[in-house]
């Protein structure tokens, strides 16, 4: 570890037990990452070789797993090799479900903590799909990166900003892929919007919006819907617990590490004005909720704003407890125009008086849908996963490993993303003062070129209905 992402780490402990350090706090500028030692390798643009059909094991068949494997057998080239989950009965159910098909036979791990790594250590196992509780997301990630593995990895990617570095070093030095599977980003209205900002439909772009705003506080609270309680437990951490839903396809519109790069943050937090209560309530009624009773627990609404290296700003926000409408906000403010999606439907401006009428967003929408949505944009939607948009992610990776394409969401993606969870949590307990986030890139970001959305390569994946 090179010292300036060793004093980087040390400052940024420091900073959260409560120390006005001056080099981190009020945006300073004395943690860059990796300056001064060259990287491993830039994975941004990498193209690793084509796999002919990719052999998949799947880690974590609790809430997201099941559906992820169930997409899969939808691709073509796709061969589901191993089942992993702690508990027999998870295993079991997907693997029962996947006999319908007569394509896949996988094996199963499972009844030990460690039985994921036995899988992992199989050499006929192209990629782990990695949809666990958060803190198994980089331990497993960069173990099975280390055992020559492409991952996919359920958001967020990491926890700590040690972990970050860990999934970059790692990617870089094994050259394999760490994938962050932030499925918003193929999300309809994202796309078309991404293809309308590439083609300078909103000038230049000045600020962005993204949200997670989901009332989640039964199911944190639930016995049976998170394993071990493991995400109520999460939410005694008070910062923006899960940026990348709203953070991601606003990166991708501004070419963050890709042209541009997340500078600095500012998060506040309100205080929190329901989860210790219910945990309180609960305890006096259930023996089972007394750990949890008389804990701090994380604000209702966290709001962080970020500033980018080209003067760029982004908003996010995080609340998973208010009762509010969903929104995942998503909107984006350029010189020419401008975008917004939640309240639904998506909305389009080019001028500060009204959103354009529905007959002009149709043409807007045929003229710039993006090409991955004509290709394949139907056939998801009737595979389904959030109304399409998990399919697309999914696809788009296997093609991407099929075809020896770069892929659209890299490890820097997956440590920048990410990232802004713990630094949001070093911002609120210093009463919201500035944070400077890591290049993780160091330095490429200047060179890396944007996401390709055009299918110019690649798209020769077929799906299977």
């Amino acid at each position: 570890m090179d010292s300036s992402r060793r004093e980087f780490l040390k400052i940024s402990s420091l900073a959260g037990i409560g120390l006005a350090i001056p080099s981190v706090v009020n945006g300073g500028n004395a943690m860059p990452g990796r300056s001064g030692k060259a990287k491993h390798f830039n994975m941004s643009g990498y193209a690793a070789p084509k796999i002919e059909t990719v052999r998949i094991g799947f880690i974590g068949l609790g809430n997201r797993g099941p559906q992820a494997v169930e997409r899969m057998t939808h691709i073509d080239g796709t061969e589901i090799k191993a089942l992993c989950d702690l508990r027999p009965e998870k295993v079991d159910a997907v693997k029962k479900k996947l006999e319908e098909s007569k394509r896949h036979h996988p094996e199963v791990y499972t009844g030990h903590a460690e039985a994921w790594k036995k899988m992992c250590d199989r050499t006929d196992i192209d990629l782990v799909y990695i949809a666990t509780p958060w803190a198994l997301h980089a331990p497993m990630a960069i173990y099975a990166m280390n055992q020559g593995k492409h991952v996919c990895v359920e958001v967020p990617c990491a926890r700590t900003i040690e972990e970050c570095w860990q999934l970059v070093e790692t990617s870089e030095q094994t050259k394999k892929h760490c994938i962050i599977l932030e499925n918003c980003c193929y999300d309809f209205f994202e796309l078309l919007t991404l293809n309308m900002a590439r083609q300078g439909m909103f000038g230049e772009i000045v600020h962005g919006e993204g949200a997670y705003i989901h009332t989640l506080l039964e199911g944190n609270f639930s016995k049976e819907k998170y394993y071990d309680m493991w995400r109520l437990k999460e939410n005694l951490r008070n910062g923006n617990l899960y940026p990348t839903h709203g953070l991601g396809p606003i990166a991708q519109v501004m070419n963050i590490n890709r042209g541009d790069k997340l500078e600095y943050l500012v998060a506040v937090a309100s205080a929190d004005f329901q989860m210790a209560a219910m945990a309180n309530e609960l305890a006096l009624k259930d023996d089972f909720y007394k750990p949890y009773s008389n804990k701090k627990f994380r604000g209702n609404m966290n709001t962080t704003t970020i500033r980018t290296n080209k003067g760029r700003t982004i908003m996010l926000q995080h609340d998973v407890t208010s009762s509010v409408v969903y929104s995942r906000i998503h909107k984006i403010s350029g010189t020419k125009g401008s975008c917004l999606k939640y309240p639904l439907p998506g909305k389009i401006a080019f001028g500060h008086e009204d959103w354009v009428q529905e007959e002009e967003y149709k043409n807007l929408e045929n003229k710039f849908v993006a090409p991955i949505v004509r290709q394949v944009g139907e056939m998801a939607k009737q595979v389904g996963g959030h109304g399409g948009m998990d399919f697309l992610m999914d696809w788009r990776t296997i093609d991407c490993l099929r075809n020896g394409l770069p892929v659209d969401m890299d490890v820097y993606d997956a440590a920048s993303w990410s990232a802004i969870a713990p630094l949001s949590e070093k911002s609120v307990s210093n009463r919201s003062n500035s944070i400077d986030i890591p290049d993780f890139t160091s330095g490429s970001w200047k060179e890396n070129l944007p996401v390709d959305i055009s299918l110019q390569k690649g798209g020769t994946t077929k799906v299977i209905l």
